[in-house]
Order: C-alpha cells, then sequence, then structure tokens
C-alpha cells in the first residue's frame, strides 16, 4: 500500500479528466482523492483498505501541514514503509508533509525529479572558464545580498533588469530619482558593487526605458535610464538595454535568469521579457547553459515554444535564492539519500587505496587531525554540518601539508553513503563521539542516529571493519549502541572485553577528542564501545 502525497498540484489535465480519473488511467491502480477540512478522517484505515493510492489535495490549505504539526505528520505516515519526496520546488519550506512526515518513515528518499532539479540546480551554483551570465530581475536586494555575493563569485556578468537595478545604478553614483532607491540598502548595493568589481565581474544595468506618464497612463515613451523625467515612470527595457544585453548573450555559453524583468505597472510593458525570452530560446538550440528560474520568466520562455525547451527551469524561485544563499534546504536534509555527492578523492588524498577512517560529527578535528598525524597508513575523513568547523579543520589540514585528511561539510545522515561509497579504498573504521542529545528538543533527540545511517555503516563497513562509539551521556551510548545492534543487519556485534555495564575502561586508539578531554579533565566517566562486523577481529589496521 502506498500513499501518493502531492501538496502542490498543478493545472495542465486532459480535458474532462480529474487528477484521480487521469492518474488511475496511467498507472491503472485504484486512486481515491481526499478532501476534507479536518485530519480526523486520515485516521481511519479503511481509507486505505480499498484503494492503490491515496491523493491528498491541497495540503497547504491545512494549517497542521504548514506548522509541521507532528500529530499530522505521523497521520499522513500512516502504513507507509518507504517516503519518496518528489516536490522539490518546496525543499526549502518546513512542511508536515516533506520534513515532518520523515521522521515516522522508514526509509526517506528523493525522487527521480527532485534529485533531477538538485542536481541541476548545483550544477548552476558551479563556476565555469567559459562566459557564465547571470541575468537578475525583481527587487528586495536586502533579503539577496548573500545570493548576489555567491553569483558574483560565481558568473562573470551580472545583469540587473528589474526594480533592483534602480540600487545598483544609484550605487554606481548615476542620477536615479529618489522615489525609485530603497536608500536603507545603499551600502549593501555598494559592496556588491565593489566585491564585483574586485572580482573582475561586468556589471549591466539598463542603458534605457520604456516610461508611461503619471498623470497619462496611456501615454508611453523612451527615455536614457539617467535622464526619466520627472511625472513619468519605468515600465519596461528600453531597446537599447535589450540590444546590450543580446550582444553580451551571444558570447555566453552559460546562462541563468531569476527574476522578474518587472518595473511599475508591468501590465504597461512592451515586451521586453519576451524579447529575453526569445533570444534565450535561441541559444538554447545552439546548445548554450541556460537555467531560467520564477514563474513569470519561465512562463516567458514557454510562450516562445508549444513544448519544454531543453534547459533547467524552477518556477519557484524562493528555494533556488535559498539555495544561492547557501541555506540548507529543509527539504534535502530530512531524506536518507537525496543527491550523489561527486568526491576527487586523488585532490583530497595522497593514496586513495589507503584504508578510510571516518569520523561522524568530526566538531573542530582535534581527534581526526590527531589520528592521521600519527597513522600515514590510513586516510581519515571528518562530516560534520558546521561550515565554519569545516573551513578551519581545512585550514589546519593546509598548514599542516596533510595528505591523509581531509573534512567535508554535509549532514552525514543523509549524505554517508552516497560519499563513502565512491571512496575506491576499504571502510574500515567508523566512529561516532558525543553527538548533542538535545534533551530540549524530545521530538528531534539522537536525530542524526538514524536507521538509514546505521544501515548505510553496515553495508559499507569492510570486513573486520569496527565502529566506535562513546559519549558523556550514558542514556546516549545506550541509543547509539541499540540503533546499531537493531539496525546493523545482523553485522555487527560488541568484541571487546566488557566492563560494568559493558562499557571499555580507555579509549582504544590513545587519542582524545577535544569534548572527551573536557569530560575526563572534571572528573567525569566517558560512556564508550567498539563493535564489529566480525566475531573474529583483525587488529591490523587499527591497533593504537
Amino acid at each position: 500500500m502506498c500513499k501518493l502525497l502531492e501538496s502542490f498540484l498543478g493545472k495542465n489535465l486532459p480535458e474532462k479528466l480529474s487528477w484521480s480519473d487521469y492518474l488511475t488511467s496511467v498507472l491503472q491502480l485504484k486512486i481515491l482523492p481526499v478532501q476534507c477540512s479536518s485530519i480526523s478522517m486520515m485516521s481511519k484505515k479503511e481509507c486505505f483498505e480499498k484503494v492503490d493510492i491515496l491523493l491528498l489535495e491541497n495540503l497547504s490549505e491545512f494549517k497542521e501541514e504548514v506548522a509541521n504539526c507532528s500529530k499530522f505528520s505521523k497521520l499522513l505516515s500512516l502504513v507507509v514503509d518507504i517516503f519518496v519526496n518528489d516536490s522539490f520546488s518546496q525543499s526549502h519550506r518546513i512542511l508536515a508533509s516533506t520534513v515532518g512526515i520523515t521522521r515516522f518513515c522508514c526509509t526517506c528518499i528523493a525522487g527521480f525529479s527532485f534529485q533531477e532539479s538538485l542536481c541541476q540546480l548545483k550544477e548552476a551554483a558551479q563556476t565555469t572558464r567559459q562566459t557564465y551570465v547571470a541575468i537578475i530581475g525583481g527587487g528586495n536586494l536586502l533579503d539577496k545580498v548573500t545570493a548576489l555575493h555567491f553569483l558574483a563569485s560565481t558568473c562573470s556578468a551580472l545583469v540587473f533588469v528589474g526594480m533592483m537595478s534602480f540600487q545598483i545604478m544609484h550605487a554606481l553614483g548615476l542620477p536615479v530619482s529618489s522615489r525609485l532607491v530603497n536608500h536603507s540598502v545603499c551600502k549593501e548595493a555598494a559592496d556588491i558593487i565593489q566585491f564585483s568589481l574586485n572580482k573582475s565581474v561586468q556589471i549591466v544595468y539598463p542603458k534605457d526605458f520604456w516610461c508611461k506618464n503619471v498623470d497619462t497612463s496611456k501615454k508611453m515613451e523612451i527615455f536614457a535610464s539617467h535622464d526619466v523625467p520627472d511625472g513619468w515612470l519605468p515600465v519596461d527595457l528600453g531597446p537599447t538595454s535589450l540590444d546590450e544585453i543580446n550582444a553580451l548573450l551571444m558570447k555566453s555559453k552559460k546562462i541563468i535568469w531569476i527574476g522578474p524583468v518587472k518595473f511599475f505597472n508591468s501590465s504597461q510593458s512592451t515586451g521586453g521579457a519576451s524579447i529575453l525570452a526569445r533570444k534565450l530560446y535561441d541559444l538554447i538550440q545552439s546548445d548554450c547553459d541556460v537555467t531560467v528560474v520564477g514563474t513569470t520568466a519561465c512562463k516567458a520562455l514557454m510562450q516562445e515554444s508549444s513544448t519544454l525547451p531543453a534547459c533547467n527551469v524552477f518556477e519557484n524561485a524562493s528555494v533556488v535564492w535559498d539555495f544561492l544563499k547557501g541555506k540548507h534546504l529543509p527539504g534535502v536534509l530530512a531524506l536518507d539519500r537525496a543527491y550523489p555527492y561527486k568526491i576527487n578523492w586523488d585532490a583530497a588524498f595522497c593514496d586513495t587505496a589507503l584504508p578510510l577512517v571516518v569520523d561522524i560529527g568530526s566538531g573542530n578535528g582535534m581527534f581526526l587531525l590527531e589520528m592521521a598525524r600519527r597513522r600515514k597508513d590510513l586516510n581519515f575523513l571528518g562530516l560534520e554540518i558546521n561550515e565554519k568547523l569545516v573551513k578551519r579543520c581545512l585550514h589546519s589540514v593546509c598548514q599542516l601539508e596533510m595528505r591523509n585528511g581531509h573534512f567535508i561539510a554535509t549532514n552525514a545522515t543523509s549524505t554517508f553513503r552516497s560519499i563513502v561509497s565512491s571512496y575506491p579504498g576499504e571502510l574500515v573504521l567508523v566512529s561516532i563521539q558525543c553527538p548533542n542529545p538535545d534533551f530540549n528538543k524530545p521530538e528531534h533527540r539522537w536525530r542524526m542516529l538514524q536507521r538509514s545511517l546505521v544501515e548505510a555503516v553496515a553495508d559499507l563497513l569492510a570486513a573486520n571493519g569496527k565502529v566506535f562509539l562513546q559519549s558523556d551521556v550514558e542514556a546516549v551510548a545506550l541509543r547509539m549502541k541499540e540503533a546499531f545492534l537493531l539496525y546493523g543487519k545482523g553485522k555487527l556485534s560488541v568484541f571487546q572485553d566488557q566492563v560494568g555495564e559493558g562499557w571499555l575502561s580507555e579509549n582504544p586508539f590513545g587519542v582524545r577528542s577535544d569534548w572527551e578531554r573536557h569530560v575526563l579533565d572534571r572528573g567525569d566517566p566517558m560512556f564508550r564501545l567498539m563493535l564489529s562486523n566480525s566475531t573474529t577481529v583483525n587488529e591490523a589496521h587499527l591497533e593504537p
């Protein structure tokens, strides 16, 4: 039994067919559409017994959905074993149907469309030696400062075509009417320009506008952008601006258009967005790599052809802006497997044939760096969600000229399998030390150590490989032990001499993490244990 959770359905259906009828004909399965004003109906298991797929429409109308209600999430997960999220456009939001539900499902993975969209977005965010142009529309510069800095560090040119262009023109010292400028973000606009100049990134702004007369709204004229008379308001890009942009695009091999070509009263525009879309459509036919973001931009491009162009299309601009800002997308983090990591192992390690040690939640890296210094016969990889800590660790690796140590900023719960499975050598040790128990939030307690992570470790661990677990909180250590023994697929067992409640009395590696030192210095105990995927232990790789 499965349920299709689709919160945001489109409207392009074959004539005279409902969504349920259409999907029934395509899938040859019985589909029941559910529309109810409360969540009580969904708690009745009879709903699931007579149908193959339960179609929940317009989940966004439920306040429990938007609030990521735990009870609502649990109801959505009824009789679900595997949760597949194929709604990438909502991955920047924390919803019950995309984030909350994952706490109650055995396995949570990305659908094909989700995975494709995420890979396309990662590709669009990568720099290239070829000319890469970002066409930036819309307004609200303050909210997009971080993303604009990222684009300036990635692209060859920034082309401003919306309300934001007035801020850029003002920061460049051009005359702009005060009513077109938000003076509270002048510094941010100036910083973007200076950052771009330092990176030798070209800044392009409109050179002329189609303008309407405030008193006679039907009257339209073209004015230079620096010479718009009082009583006139820009409504669209002028021909000179479009010619300059088109000339730049002709030289480009990669383009991202994000945000609308929108000024005042855009209903009176002269088709600047359409002209821009037409040029991009022609470039797509010439194998230019084009990414179009936002409802308005996508609609303009689709009007140029009855078929979807061979380019990357993201109708929801919010998720793309959040991605460009460097934010972690909740809908991605909630999944066990979202997309494959591509690691250049040859750049990370001198010898990729060496056995690999992975420290999950490596923190400030003291444990891993000292282990790597002592054991040149092993490669050491730290996986840490805190990007600032990872940057410091990578700086230390560089200063020490270390070629057997590396760190990656990632959520290991979601990415451990995809990262480690691509490593050429064997995985001989995985360590998890002092994870945050987060006692103040019971619903997220021990969130990192999920079944999917334990199964990935069990699947990838080499013969006689080991798992080292420790915490200064006994309940956390017990929970980790139970999780590995329960979800380790029968491959893992405790093998060391046990003391007391079954804990190791000493650190078997002789190398302590920063937190371990702190705990021992204050006289408190550490709760440690070692697991092996074989009853016959081979100490060759890992003896202290």
